[in-house]
């Protein structure tokens, strides 16, 4: 058996150790398992979280296209997701008055007292990571998120081209 050749012009890969999306990813993770309890213990996943936290920010209906831009999840799972939350009588769909076949949606009284009851379980486990990495490190880490999303850019073809 002979081993695959490779190109004399070719590079090779960085380490994988210096993969952006991979530190991005191990970040997220180290971060989101200090919130997996609480969300479980409510019955909700991340995305349903994350829906349900994008509807309380933006104080108003949304239509599934701005929610999927929020949240970055696709509209294919965006669409059960919706479903969920709607059947756990958490948000409600309403149709939009210009566009009968579209539809926006809001949250009800229920989505509106979890997203109140889990709002200090978030923002003490916001102190906790606050109190572990540091506040200004914290500030920091969003501030150069922030210019890498301005620098970069945000994909036009949705959450999941990537």
């Amino acid at each position: 058996m002979t081993e695959p050749q490779t190109p004399a012009a070719s590079r090779p890969l960085r380490s994988f150790s210096r993969s952006l999306p991979m530190a991005l990813l191990q970040a997220r993770e180290s971060v989101m398992v200090r919130f997996r309890p609480m969300l479980r213990e409510h019955g909700l996943t991340e995305q349903q979280w994350r829906v349900l936290r994008a509807m309380s920010a933006a104080g108003r209906s949304l239509r599934p296209m701005e929610m999927a831009q929020m949240t970055f999840i696709s509209m294919p799972s965006l669409s059960r997701l919706l479903k969920t939350l709607e059947a756990k009588e958490l948000i409600h769909r309403s149709r939009l008055n210009d566009d009968l076949r579209g539809a926006e949606f809001g949250l009800t009284e229920a989505g509106c007292m979890i997203v109140a009851e889990i709002a200090p379980h978030s923002e003490s486990t916001y102190a906790e990571i606050e109190s572990l990495v540091g506040a200004e490190d914290v500030e920091l880490l969003y501030q150069v998120l922030e210019r890498v999303v301005r620098r970069l850019g945000v994909p036009s073809d949705g959450p999941d081209s990537v």
